[in-house]
């Protein structure tokens, strides 16, 4: 994600001294909570859904899971490159390519 808009999230929480309501375990349940309303676009139809809210459930998920971040320290890059590598060796190319059941490649 881009600076500007990380910065975009800070300030919004910081200019209404939301901070002091976000424990990381707030943070999680607004990122599930957040999750489920996505899931909601695609409750019936797998196929037919209104992008416009999409895009907006989506929107929500990725803010709180900056603030939670933020909370914690840490940095998205740094840890999804860590995850990224341990799933690379969890699910080789060769064994994975092509299979959709988690642990096929194991």
């Amino acid at each position: 994600m881009k600076q500007e808009t990380i910065d975009r999230i800070r300030k919004f929480t910081d200019d209404r001294d939301w901070e002091q309501f976000h424990s990381a375990a707030n943070l999680a349940k607004s990122i599930v909570i957040e999750a489920a309303e996505l899931l909601e676009c695609f409750q019936w139809n797998d196929e037919e859904y209104d992008l416009q809210h999409v895009k907006e459930e989506l929107a929500d998920v990725i803010v709180y899971s900056q603030n939670l971040l933020d909370k914690l320290g840490l940095d998205a890059d740094e840890i999804v490159n860590m995850k990224m590598g341990m799933n690379e060796r969890k699910y080789p190319v060769e064994k994975a390519k092509g299979k959709s059941a988690k642990y096929d490649c194991l």
